[in-house]
């Protein structure tokens, strides 16, 4: 079985019920996620070896957060325990031409102050086929970023392939700072994961003649951003999905898969949206499954986009789906029709 490690930092999650808006919302619904704990999900339900690192406190909270992970068979042995706080980000989910919101509550949470002598990596990754991790996680603090960097050098050592899902959070740092950060970082990537925005704000790519908000995707575009990220950093793998944005309730959902000579292309799914959060994740996991498993790429790419799709219709985090339903749709079948 195929081992898959990823770092980062689970929340608890509290959405407004339903389309309410926050000032409407007299309770909340509760889950638990964040960027790399959801592809660890993903992986899990896929069959994979999965664990997931972090640190968090030690208290009923942070208890309920790794009895979140292990419901689905996540690996939680090498979650270290300390610090005051579990971060909290409250979602507000939008509904036709209004936008969903995030409001974080996360400063000083137990990850954003752990040290790097909270992980043993040469016994977290002994094993391990691959690593994962997001720009989110060196985000979060100046120790969390040194964490980050020291896994990356210890998965490199012992040769476990390591990706990287871009995913620029204007709300946590500058595209200065994040340049910075994940340029020191990058020489240990294998596979690189990340839209229009990120390839942007974090790099000073840009992808020519795109536009998301009108619904205008220039495929050669996003090829050569692929191009300039492979010619900068020496990456094997870029992929970027496409998301077309016709309103907060519909988008059209495909992605791009580049391997330093042939693009590829996937299928687009025009997806009704029930929750739209955690769907870069789900592609990041889709895709980390199809190539972990020596999938072929064009396969491996329709695999991830077909798995995203789904979890846009699925409320929470996580991509609570099989191996098998991902198969069905990737293969054509997107009739949901009831399944007696």
């Amino acid at each position: 079985m195929k081992k898959v490690v990823t770092l980062g930092e689970i929340m608890l999650r509290l959405s407004s019920p339903g389309y309410t808006r926050f000032v409407q919302a007299d309770s909340f619904d509760a889950c638990y996620g964040g960027g790399e704990a959801n592809v660890c999900v993903s992986l899990s339900n896929y069959g994979l070896d999965a664990r997931f690192v972090t640190k968090v406190p030690k208290h009923e909270i942070g208890q309920c957060a790794v009895n979140a992970l292990r419901k689905y068979g996540v690996d939680t042995d090498y979650i270290a325990r300390g610090g005051d706080r579990l971060g909290i980000y409250f979602l507000e989910t939008g509904a036709s031409q209004r936008a969903s919101k995030v409001i974080y509550d996360r400063a000083h949470a137990a990850i954003a102050e752990a040290d790097t002598s909270d992980f043993n990596w040469k016994e977290i990754f002994d094993g391990a086929d691959w690593f994962h991790f997001t720009g989110i996680t060196p985000a979060l603090s100046d120790k969390a970023a040194a964490v980050t960097l020291e896994a990356c050098k210890a998965a490199k050592e012992m040769g476990v392939t390591v990706s990287v899902d871009l995913n620029y959070r204007k709300k946590l740092w500058t595209p200065e700072k994040a340049g910075e950060v994940m340029a020191s970082l990058m020489e240990y990537v294998d596979v690189c994961i990340g839209n229009e925005e990120d390839a942007e704000m974090v790099f000073g790519i840009h992808a020519e003649d795109t536009d998301i908000t009108k619904g205008e995707i220039n495929h050669a575009a996003y090829e050569d951003v692929a191009k300039k990220l492979i010619e900068r950093f020496g990456f094997k793998y870029v992929a970027s999905t496409l998301r077309e944005s016709y309103s907060a309730s519909d988008n059209g959902w495909s992605a791009l898969l580049y391997d330093g000579e042939k693009s590829y292309l996937s299928k687009k799914y025009d997806v009704r949206i029930v929750d739209r959060v955690g769907g870069g994740d789900s592609f990041a996991s889709g895709l980390i499954y199809g190539l972990v498993t020596e999938m072929p790429l064009q396969d491996a790419l329709e695999f991830a986009v077909a798995a995203s799709a789904l979890k846009h219709t699925i409320p929470g985090d996580a991509n609570l789906v099989s191996v098998e339903e991902v198969m069905t749709l990737a293969q054509g079948d997107g009739s949901g029709r009831v399944q007696r």
